[in-house]
């Protein structure tokens, strides 16, 4: 099979953008993308290391990140599987990208930048909530943000195709395929409601 392996080959290929794909970008949040930020309560993370890429699904009851300024967002961070996946690339590595989607938008808002990790009492303090706080906030400094073209959430009818979830393999179940038994199962499906209402924050 033959593969691309220039930029030159692939820009001959797909031509150059028109000034609508281009235009777009700014260097920190104009008032409109600052609005489209403020009400996503999702968001995934894009993270790179020594071992490769990660993305990471981030969300929240409320604004997924913070708005510390034009130029800088803050994202903590809340529960998760105790991997740290994501915060270890940003601690080697500080390049990120986020994207921002609102149910029943078909836009999507793109973030590239700069994150640093702090664990800062203060910081942490200030997104209290129930008591409950985030171990470490990701603070990020805008280099680029722009919206995405509409057409791939168009075509997956990702908002408007209902729920597929029927039939897929649970948690608990892909949990006992790949450790033959040792940990998920039913067990780990039937008590997953009441474990992750009680350690949400």
């Amino acid at each position: 099979m033959q593969t691309i392996d220039t930029i030159e080959a692939l820009e001959a290929l797909y031509g150059q953008p028109l000034p609508t794909s281009t235009r777009k970008v700014a260097d920190r949040l104009t008032p409109e993308y600052r609005v489209w930020i403020e009400r996503s309560r999702f968001a995934v993370l894009v993270t790179v290391g020594p071992e490769g890429t990660d993305g990471s699904p981030r969300g929240d009851d409320g604004p997924v990140v913070r708005i510390e300024d034009d130029r800088l967002l803050a994202l903590p961070d809340w529960r998760g599987n105790d991997r740290i996946d994501s915060l270890r690339n940003i601690v080697r590595d500080g390049r990120v990208s986020l994207m921002f989607m609102i149910p029943g938008s078909t836009n999507v808002i793109r973030v590239n930048g700069r994150a640093r990790l702090s664990a800062d009492p203060a910081l942490c303090d200030s997104f209290a909530r129930a008591g409950k706080l985030p171990r470490t906030v990701a603070l990020i400094a805008i280099e680029a943000v722009y919206f995405q073209c509409a057409r791939a959430l168009i075509r997956s009818r990702l908002w408007t195709a209902g729920d597929e979830s029927a039939g897929l393999p649970t948690a608990g179940r892909m949990l006992a395929a790949l450790t033959e038994g040792e940990v998920g199962g039913e067990d780990y499906d039937r008590t997953w409601p009441a474990r992750a209402a009680a350690t949400m924050w």
